[in-house]
């Protein structure tokens, strides 16, 4: 019977597939409805076939193989990883904290330490009880205080008689991240310093001391290409540099760690780890390198640039999916960040949820338990070579302006990025891209805690925790997040006070004037309006008077295009000034009802955040 299924199933070639969609189409342009045309600068078709992998080179690749598209290492098994910053309740009781954690599945501590570092006595203090052989240790110190960390945690090995060997965690110096994010270096012998460490931490065989952070372009709003682009500037400047310094490649690139945001497309994003894995090892091998060292070290964070202030619980679904792409690709270590950061610490909730996220994928999905699963898929090979394409373009380009540090000199990477955010905005903006719960589909009678409507503080150095105002010598990337504007128009209205009523008055064919009401209500909740739906209304004038009754400051006609030419006017006449009337929808009567006095109208083709900040001024919401 399985013989008989082959021949009764013959192959189909991609011309057939082709043909039968062509059909269905019924004269439809192809590519228009079902290209996806990517803001990477490739084009998605609709469906792969195995005719798409035939001259992909790196499909022979087994996983822990060079050039390591499939992982570095053999098997899946990430590190749960989870930050902790010290502050003023003492590092006593932090470490109290990080010994809990460590008990709930974490296996990663990320220790986030502002100003230069701490002392011996509260490191010591910090760290008390914390086997370090047994889970990573990575600290995050401000750039002058990284070699005093890293010293720090070779005296720790030492005195607890631990094999150095064995000890792996990272001392993430970083000041090429400073230089993006703050417009200059914490001092001149930035990477005077990255060899000093990369010399001391030859005590420490296993220990990262360099990182790199693609990741700060993801929260500019960057593209996946761009991300991953620049990620490998940052990289070949640090090689660069040392190399100049008198370092060889096999002793830089083993002590590097990238971090790399995982964002919400979830296909795209398992591809970038799989194409950065290529790519890196290429950059080392040119530079000289051996295969071992060219293997790349990849700790993911979930993306802070599309969470919310508003439905913040949203935000746990989307650091699911993105951890699952993060899993799914092989990263090394992977952080959940609290579904509650865009306005809060985590705290103990919230951090909790984000642990669970990834102990479900690896305790009940069993994603650890395989490499490298999209391995072979028609769709996820072709868009790891396509990122890895345009990825490299980008790069080699970057690199033709003089580097990474030059690039950013000239303007070039900014330039790029503010182009990708412009169109990004503009997208959230009109609602092609939808944020839920913010731009689309609010919680209608959600209200922001008082105490986050309050605290609008200016942002503080990645640093060391300061405000820099002076000696900038680039032009800083400005890390944002896509739902900001739409959140501070939502929090002007509830600071005013007195909440706008948008009143819907629907009226005539049932259908569209239930539509057009549901769709009304959501445009206008997205600016925190009171919105009143209503079911039908027998006539004109009744809807008229139960609007005036409930105090609306906003009256939107809600109705088929063909009663509006002769409806709006009667409302707008009955309404008399006493609020502002809105047609729902983009009729072919349009300009008679803009003749007649009537000049609000809301579509799907309204650029929403515009029409509402106008909405708001009109009502002295200021």
């Amino acid at each position: 019977m399985a013989q008989n299924l082959f021949t009764e199933f013959p192959p189909i070639t991609v011309e057939q597939w082709d043909e039968v969609i062509i059909k269905d189409l019924k004269g439809a342009d192809y590519d228009r409805k079902l290209v996806w045309k990517t803001p990477e600068g490739f084009n998605v078709r609709p469906f792969y076939s195995a005719a798409n992998l035939e001259n992909l080179q790196h499909l022979k690749y087994a996983p822990g193989v060079f050039p390591y598209i499939r992982g570095v290492r053999r098997d899946n098994n990430w590190k749960v990883s989870q930050t902790i910053e010290p502050d003023s309740r003492g590092v006593s009781v932090d470490n109290s904290l990080i010994l809990s954690i460590l008990m709930k599945g974490v296996n990663s501590i990320s220790y986030r330490i502002r100003g230069e570092g701490l002392s011996d006595e509260d490191f010591n203090i910090l760290t008390k009880d914390i086997a370090f052989p047994c889970i990573d240790t990575n600290f995050r110190p401000c750039c002058k205080g990284a070699l005093k960390t890293l010293q720090q945690v070779i005296a720790k090995v030492k005195s607890e008689h631990w094999d150095a060997g064995e000890i792996e965690g990272a001392v993430d110096y970083d000041p090429l991240r400073r230089l993006t994010l703050e417009g200059n270096f914490c001092d001149e012998s930035a990477f005077t310093t990255a060899k000093a460490l990369i010399e001391t931490g030859k005590a420490l065989p296993k220990y990262r001391v360099i990182g790199v952070s693609p990741y700060i372009y993801h929260n500019a709003g960057s593209t996946t290409v761009q991300e991953l682009a620049f990620g490998l500037s940052m990289g070949s400047e640090y090689l660069s540099q040392l190399t100049d310094l008198g370092l060889n490649v096999d002793e830089i690139a083993p002590r590097m760690r990238f971090t790399f945001a995982v964002g919400p497309n979830y296909f795209m994003e398992i591809a970038k780890f799989r194409a950065a894995r290529l790519l890196w090892s290429q950059v080392v091998k040119n530079y000289g390198g051996s295969d071992c060292a060219a293997g790349i070290k990849i700790h993911a964070v979930t993306s802070e640039w599309n969470q919310t202030v508003y439905d913040p619980y949203v935000n746990m679904l989307r650091g699911t999916t993105e951890a699952m792409s993060a899993a799914l690709a092989g990263v090394d270590s992977l952080e959940v960040t609290p579904f509650n950061t865009p306005y809060a610490p985590g705290d103990e909730f919230s951090t909790r949820i984000a642990r669970n996220t990834q102990l479900l994928l690896k305790e009940e999905a069993y994603l650890d338990r395989v490499t490298d699963p999209s391995a072979g898929s028609y769709y996820i090979e072709t868009l790891t070579a396509s990122i890895a394409g345009e990825a490299w373009k980008l790069f080699v380009e970057t690199e033709e302006k003089g580097g990474y540090i030059a690039a950013l000199k000239e303007g070039f990477i900014q330039g790029l990025v503010k182009a990708t955010t412009q169109k990004k905005d503009l997208n959230i903006a009109t609602r092609r891209d939808t944020l839920l719960g913010t731009n689309q589909y609010p919680n209608f009678t959600e209200k922001l805690d008082k105490k986050i409507l309050e605290e609008q503080t200016a942002s503080s150095c990645c640093c060391c925790g300061d405000r820099h105002e002076s000696g900038k010598i680039v032009e800083p990337l400005k890390p944002y997040r896509g739902a900001e504007a739409f959140e501070k128009l939502r929090m002007k209205t509830e600071k005013h006070g007195n909440i706008p009523v948008a009143f819907m008055l629907t009226f005539g064919n049932l259908s569209m004037c239930r539509a057009r009401a549901q769709f009304s209500c959501n445009f206008f909740a997205v600016a925190g309006f009171d919105v009143r739906d209503n079911n039908r209304f027998a006539n004109i004038g009744e809807g008229v008077e139960a609007a005036l009754k409930a105090g609306a400051n906003i009256v939107v006609a809600c109705s088929s295009d063909d009663e509006y030419a002769e409806a709006v006017p009667v409302i707008n006449e009955k309404i008399a000034g006493r609020a502002i009337v809105v047609v729902a929808g983009d009729p072919a009567c349009k300009p008679d009802l803009e003749a007649k006095g009537i000049s609000h109208f809301i579509s799907i083709k309204s650029n929403v955040l515009e029409t509402l900040k106008n909405y708001q001024q009109e009502l002295g919401i200021k």
